[in-house]
């Protein structure tokens, strides 16, 4: 009997080895070859040892536009951020209160995770060029001088770019606004109203502090979700790539190792990014146990 749970042992374990190999087993590779030598190629074995893809990468030396795609998703991620914090907060709130319709809108609210990205996208780029129309149907016959000679389009990336990475994000905060609110205890804020403290005092000293690490978590899955988000940005970013839409472009144009070198340096930042999140959330947790 015991031989056979080792042997079952030894199984599972070497399952669950290569399972971690396969998931962590490319990017250790992207990881490695981005430190090949100038005349490094896409695959093993290495040829040399250096940070030149990296300095070619900080220099914008390369086919590409990277530090301006870079620029453009990093703001709008900044902004999908905020907004989904916001909106989340807002309707967490809301949703406390017993309202009419209420189970369909929460429904319609997180029905874009079921619906194909790329469907999302060509449907909001479809929207977008009705609007477009109408702009420009509307200065025609107004005689508004710029709207006919400077409008193009108001696709870009924080018009119909921002609303399509919002009905991606904006579902994962509310789902987690929802049991967060779901499991809070009133009694607190109650506490607060008989000391006296009117609604947004209460909703400031006493709501927000409790829920500040959740918020964290949500303001992190708004940017991750929407600082790599490709499909549903294919459509309606206009002439304005974002970062992962250079990097699926740059797939087709290049055959050196800098794209190695921008998945290293993104990866890294994402993993400040959550190791900056968990202590935030740390230093508020111990913050409050002192309290």
């Amino acid at each position: 009997m015991t031989e056979r749970r080792t042997r079952s042992f030894y199984l599972l374990a070497g399952f669950f080895g290569l399972f971690v190999l396969f998931l962590y087993g490319p990017m250790i590779s992207v990881l490695v070859l981005s430190f090949q030598g100038p005349q490094g190629g896409l695959v093993f074995p290495m040829n040399g040892f250096s940070t030149h893809w990296f300095e070619r990468l900080w220099a914008g030396g390369g086919q590409v536009d990277i530090s301006g795609a870079f620029k453009r998703s990093f703001g709008l991620a900044l902004v999908v951020m905020i907004l989904t914090v916001a909106i989340s907060v807002l309707a967490g709130l809301a949703f406390r209160k017993q309202f009419r319709g209420a189970t369909l809108l929460l429904y319609v609210a997180i029905a874009s995770l079921i619906v194909p990205s790329i469907v999302v996208s060509l449907g909001i780029a479809l929207e977008f060029r009705l609007i477009d129309d109408a702009i420009k149907a509307i200065g025609a016959n107004a005689g508004i001088n710029w709207i006919e000679q400077d409008f193009v389009s108001a696709v870009g990336p924080f018009t119909s770019g921002l609303g399509a990475h919002l009905t991606w994000t904006l579902p994962f905060g509310l789902l987690i606004m929802f049991a967060v609110f779901n499991r809070f205890d009133p009694a607190y804020e109650e506490a607060a109203r008989d000391l006296g403290a009117n609604p947004w005092q209460t909703f400031r000293h006493v709501t927000l502090p409790m829920i500040a690490p959740f918020l964290i978590g949500v303001a992190v899955f708004g940017f991750t979700l929407s600082w790599d988000e490709l499909a549903r940005s294919s459509q309606v970013m206009g002439a304005d790539n974002t970062l992962p839409m250079q990097l699926a472009a740059k797939t087709t144009t290049v055959t050196d190792p800098e794209i190695y070198a921008l998945g290293t340096a993104t990866t890294g930042g994402s993993i400040v990014l959550v190791l900056v999140t968990f202590t935030l959330i740390g230093l508020m947790q111990r913050r409050r146990l002192r309290n």
